[in-house]
């Protein structure tokens, strides 16, 4: 996989990276359901092995065990991948997702990220969701400032509008930015991207597959099936009339990877390399076969045709 440098760093990241959400397990609101931690590790070292050089985590994904999970995965390697995490969701005891930007609070998730990671500093951390407009600037302030003593090399951001990023851009420059892009979710095109792409901030896109729906082995019986704790159960694209839309577009995109040789889930992801605002994407996986199933996105190239194809068929679908 050909490398692509990540905005203003010094990282040069494959067009693919490990994402880390699913496999934090079932005990916290937006889990996926019972995940076995050997798999996860499985995964996470099988996705290194095939080339993968970053790792994309949260403190709050599994409430902090998929931080620890990623630190199993990567001890003992000679040479390790980079590591994203992010701050702004934290919780408390009784497991209920708290949001802060105040200073303390994104220097306190920090330390304990650090610790769970088991490294001196972090690659790149993120502020997760802008979830106090307020305390956007005193929360990059501090990024700023842990950037300054060398706990954190590079600091970016997750799921931030423009309007907010020109806001902290004014205290620190901003290295990357991490929105949710598939082919069902293009709006970032219209305003996101660009504007990334003007001022050399990388992005790194997150539900390339939206969660699991364009992989090719979602079905109405799986959807039903979920566990009563997948969060998903509640995301309108698993409920119809989109849930059968969304299957008929997979279908469209096996036909037209099957005469390369790819998955439904590397047209999905490749869609989304296709733009060159885009430097990487983020593709979760539970076990290593999955990360072997969607690998192959990372060389392949959609043509101009496909590309039209599928956004002929997209435009047909139910809103």
């Amino acid at each position: 996989m050909q490398k692509r440098q990540l905005g203003n760093t010094d990282m040069h990241i494959t067009p693919i990276g490990f994402g880390s959400w699913a496999i934090g397990g079932s005990n916290w609101v937006y889990g996926w359901g019972a995940q076995d931690d050997g798999d996860s590790i499985n995964a996470i070292q099988r996705a290194v092995e095939l080339g993968i050089n970053w790792i994309d985590t949260a403190p709050v994904y599994g409430l902090g065990h998929s931080e620890e999970l990623v630190a199993t995965a990567l001890s003992g390697m000679k040479q390790k991948p980079f590591i994203f995490t992010k701050c702004s969701a934290t919780w408390n005891d009784k497991k209920e997702i708290i949001t802060s930007l105040k200073a303390a609070s994104v220097r306190r998730e920090c330390e304990e990220s650090l610790k769970r990671l088991k490294v001196d500093a972090i690659d790149l951390y993120q502020i997760h969701w802008p979830s106090s407009d307020v305390d956007l600037e005193e929360g990059w302030q501090e990024m700023a400032r842990l950037k300054e003593e060398g706990l954190v090399r590079h600091i970016g951001v997750s799921n931030f509008n423009v309007e907010q990023l020109r806001r902290i851009m004014s205290v620190a420059p901003v290295a990357s930015l991490q929105p949710p892009y598939s082919m069902l979710r293009p709006a970032v095109e219209k305003e996101i991207l660009p504007f990334c792409k003007a001022n050399n901030i990388g992005v790194i896109v997150y539900s390339p597959m939206l969660s699991g729906m364009l992989t090719g082995a979602m079905t109405h019986e799986r959807v039903a099936n979920f566990p009563l704790d997948d969060w998903r159960r509640g995301n309108k694209e698993f409920q119809e009339p989109r849930l059968t839309a969304n299957i008929a577009l997979v279908e469209l995109l096996k036909t037209i990877g099957s005469q390369h040789g790819r998955s439904a889930g590397e047209v999905a992801i490749a869609w989304t390399l296709r733009h060159p605002s885009v430097t990487g994407a983020i593709v979760g996986g539970r076990n290593a076969a999955q990360i072997e199933g969607i690998i192959g996105a990372g060389k392949f190239r959609l043509s101009e045709d496909e590309i039209g194809t599928i956004a002929q068929f997209i435009a047909g679908m139910p809103k």
